[in-house]
């Protein structure tokens, strides 16, 4: 059981990143459909559900930006204690349209909050270690890595980078930020970035990040925009 358990060890919830408007690609990412059939919002869910093991009950946030996708019922027939639930992005202002916000980081702070929110109310609970990092995983809509295999290689980074607050996948000549652990202790200077009314994800990230470089192999899982780039992808992923 301890093995288990430490598979998860310092992860205390993930965020899928599943609001983009995908102009490019004519429909929203979260709603394509793989060779399999399967959706790509729950592919990642399934994935993310993977890492949900023994009691740890890993809250998983799906950030659509107020779409309201769905989630398919059979991942949750056989896991009815599993937390899949959907986060209203963060406005600075709440006056604010819900589909005009910070993008991506609007996303990641509501996570964090709502991940925060979570351990203070469980802080009586002997689970809980404050002196330990405890990270957000952030999985993009525009990847084909499952959660499983991203948490394995970032994991492995957070240990060895113990004065980096965020850690995330290079493919040596590219950042991708919106694959990665973002430590929940960035969250006030997040929020007070965001209320400055920035909204670019490098510069914030730039002096805290440590990057991960990933297998050849994953080059043409991620960052897909048209259909053209999906099918190639679905072709990669066939091919792992």
């Amino acid at each position: 059981m301890t093995t288990i358990l430490n598979r998860v060890d310092g992860l205390a919830g993930i965020v899928i990143l599943a609001g983009g408007a995908s102009k490019r690609m004519g429909t929203p990412k979260a709603e394509l459909i793989l060779r399999t059939g399967e959706r790509l919002l729950d592919y990642h869910v399934r994935h993310a559900l993977e890492l949900n093991v023994a009691d740890t009950h890993l809250p998983i946030m799906i950030a659509d930006n107020g779409r309201g996708f769905d989630i398919d019922a059979d991942l949750m027939r056989n896991r009815p204690h599993s937390a899949v639930f959907h986060i209203s992005d963060y406005t600075a202002n709440e006056s604010d349209e819900q589909i005009d916000t910070a993008g991506a980081l609007a996303a990641i702070e509501a996570a964090m909050q709502t991940l925060t929110n979570i351990n203070d109310s469980a802080a009586g609970s002997a689970t809980i270690d404050k002196n330990k990092p405890s990270w957000l995983m952030v999985i993009s809509c525009d990847s084909l890595i499952p959660a499983t295999d991203l948490w394995h290689e970032l994991q492995r980074a957070s240990a060895q980078a113990a004065d980096k607050r965020i850690i995330c996948l290079t493919d040596h000549s590219h950042l991708y930020p919106l694959l990665g652990l973002y430590q929940l202790g960035i969250e006030p200077d997040l929020k007070a970035y965001i209320d400055s009314g920035q909204r670019r994800v490098m510069p914030f990230i730039k002096p805290m990040v440590q990057s991960v470089p990933f297998a050849k192999s994953w080059q043409h899982l991620t960052n897909f925009n048209t259909p053209e780039d999906f099918e190639q992808a679905c072709t990669a992923l066939n091919n792992l």
